[in-house]
């Protein structure tokens, strides 16, 4: 064996001693955690069965910890992608949860309704924190990186009254980027509100084209 199969196989001895080393997560997690991101891009994706199905798997595993956190945190998911499509109503899955969940629930749960207090933002999430202090929220809104959170922000910001146009044209093409029907139509309807209270009619037909693409494109499920 030459010096560099040895030393091959000594980082290949090295890496499964490293591996024997690290406790595999628990089925219960890897369940949860799959199943509870596949829940979200499905409803983004428009298709409520296969959702519902997933969401329920993913809740299954997680009631198996017998850990409130967990339940509301994965409740308030569920929720977070209502509100990015904006579909704006109280989190009945979390209401039970609340008296047992901690305060960054809570506060996530504020923040989801519209309700959040000034001093409760350092409990949110980091990537919401810019947006939701109030100061260039449009630009805290640009600076996002994650979709989801992105949109989830601009639908907060559309909520309390705070949202510019411009936030509604982030949200619309952050949408097309990943494909999500759901919150896409929903984002194209308050783009289309806002070019006809303004009388812009070539502005309101081209969006309504648009839109008429998206649902010609997303089966009945």
């Amino acid at each position: 064996m030459n010096r560099r199969s040895v030393g091959l196989a000594l980082s290949a001895a090295a890496l499964l001693a490293a591996c024997a080393n690290t406790p595999p997560a628990p089925d219960w997690q890897l369940t949860a955690k799959g199943a509870l991101e596949r829940s979200v891009q499905a409803y983004l994706q428009g298709n409520s069965r296969v959702e519902a199905v997933e969401f329920g798997a993913a809740r299954a595993a997680l009631a198996r910890t017998g850990r409130a956190d967990l339940l509301a945190r994965a409740e308030l998911t569920r929720c977070a992608a209502r509100a990015a499509s904006l579909v704006f109503e109280p989190c009945d899955g979390y209401a039970p949860l609340a008296t047992d969940a901690g305060e960054p629930q809570r506060v996530y749960n504020d923040y989801l309704r519209g309700q959040l207090k000034l001093p409760d933002v350092a409990l949110l999430p980091e990537q919401h924190r810019a947006v939701a202090s109030g100061n260039a929220p449009l630009a805290a809104l640009k600076a996002m990186s994650d979709p989801l959170a992105q949109l989830v922000a601009a639908a907060v910001l559309l909520q309390t009254g705070r949202a510019e146009p411009a936030v509604i044209d982030i949200a619309v093409d952050t949408a097309s980027a990943q494909g999500w029907s759901r919150p896409l139509l929903a984002w194209l309807n308050a783009q289309l509100m806002r070019a006809q209270a303004a009388g812009d009619v070539p502005r309101s037909e081209q969006i309504q084209r648009r839109i008429a693409t998206v649902l010609a494109a997303v089966p009945a499920r």
